[in-house]
């Protein structure tokens, strides 16, 4: 029997023998598989935070809603429009319309002051004021318990996240925002977006509460259809009473994720680079283990007739398959530790809290498994060439 399958079988046969002998060097293995299963764990996990916020900012827009801004602000906070804007942006052609008006709500972002469950400490929580149509504009926002809060009052209803995350904001209890006190009355969600990270209320009541006249910040529109965003975008930006910028809420909160999933993207791969240093250092001592531990066997089987190609590549399975275990095992512990943990972090677009949930994804442990792979490819090419190389004699005189 020769050629390609003879070559095949003599890695099949040399990789049998090397997992056979694993039980003599099992603390060395273990090392191994351990220091791998962390670096997966860790990157994994820390990515995860990336992929949930970026999550909770995607969900957020809808393919047929938009925001309307001030031209040039990079978010709410920065944007103003008076009342006359808004009432020349609701009537822009493309919004889509019920019996009550446009389904345009012109908007007011503040920030208030509540402590964090978790800590104590104080934290940045937004504060809506909207208009009757921003719960046909998001048509994803659902009571969950409590009502809604009643117009012309100074009640709020609360997003989910903030709720389990804030101090005080369950149905029932009172919060003190500007010269006033606002009855919790309502929990809402809102498929775990960012609306889920806020407070809402009544525009008007809320101008009142901060002498801001009949001031806005933005208006979020539902558009007739996604096709329609062009001709509405065009007809504002053309309009010379208007000084404005006009973005698909998918855009738009995809922009606001892109500072919070960079940071952390680019922190989790160093993290897990410095680890991934360490794990191959593990997966070469225990390959060397291996190599010294087999030395009389590969020369014998280098006697014998078996190529050093096959020796290299089974020495390498061998090493990667260690370090497949690692990767599988840390993939599950990240599962386990981190998929679905509530939190809340700062967006720094809008200097907010914004609440969300980690998310181990199937790509993450995919991930996850390809650098444990890399790390056991790195770890065991060393001693593969070394014990390809190793002299015959040589390797028959080891005791």
């Amino acid at each position: 029997m020769s050629g390609p399958f003879n070559w095949f079988l003599q890695v099949v046969s040399i990789t049998k023998f090397g997992l056979m002998s694993l039980p003599q060097r099992r603390g060395s293995a273990a090392a191994t598989i351990i220091g791998i299963a962390g670096v997966v764990a860790v990157l994994v996990g820390v990515l995860s935070i990336a992929a949930g916020f970026k999550q909770a900012m995607t969900v957020s827009g809808s393919p047929d809603g938009a925001i309307v801004m001030r031209s040039g602000a990079d978010s709410e906070m920065v944007s103003v429009f008076g009342r006359d804007e808004t009432r020349v942006i609701a009537d822009t052609p493309g919004i889509a319309r019920t019996d009550q008006g446009p389904l345009a709500s012109a908007e007011l972002f503040v920030i208030i002051d509540l402590p964090k469950i978790s800590t104590g400490t104080d934290a940045n929580v937004p504060l809506r004021g909207v208009e009757p149509a921003a719960f046909q504009v998001r048509e994803n926002l659902k009571i969950v318990e409590g009502r809604k809060f009643d117009w012309g009052k100074n009640e709020v209803i609360v997003g989910r996240g903030a709720a389990r995350e804030f101090a005080g904001l369950q149905v029932g209890s009172t919060i003190k925002v500007g010269r006033y006190q606002w009855p919790v009355v309502g929990i809402f969600s809102a498929d775990g977006g960012a609306a889920e990270s806020e407070i809402w209320t009544d525009a008007r009541v809320l101008q009142d509460a901060y002498h801001r006249g009949d001031s806005f910040q933005s208006v979020s529109v539902r558009l007739n259809s996604p096709s329609a965003f062009q001709a509405f975008k065009d007809a504002l930006t053309s309009n010379p009473q208007l000084n404005v910028q006009v973005m698909r809420q998918t855009d738009y909160y995809a922009q606001q994720s892109q500072t919070m999933t960079r940071l952390v993207t680019t922190l989790g791969f160093l993290i897990a680079s410095l680890m991934a240093l360490g794990a191959v250092f593990g997966a070469l001592n225990t390959m060397y283990s291996a190599v010294a531990v087999r030395s009389r066997e590969i020369g014998t089987l280098r006697a014998l007739g078996f190529g050093g190609g096959a020796v290299v590549v089974s020495l390498l399975l061998e090493s990667m398959l260690l370090a497949l275990v690692g990767g599988v095992i840390g993939g599950v512990l990240a599962y386990v530790a981190f998929n679905n943990f509530h939190t809340s972090t700062m967006n720094f677009q809008s200097f907010s809290q914004l609440t969300f949930a980690f998310r181990v994804t199937p790509a993450l442990l995919a991930r996850g498994i390809v650098w444990a792979a890399v790390i056991g490819l790195i770890g065991g090419l060393f001693p593969a060439i070394r014990a390809a190389r190793l002299p015959i004699t040589e390797a028959l005189r080891e005791l």
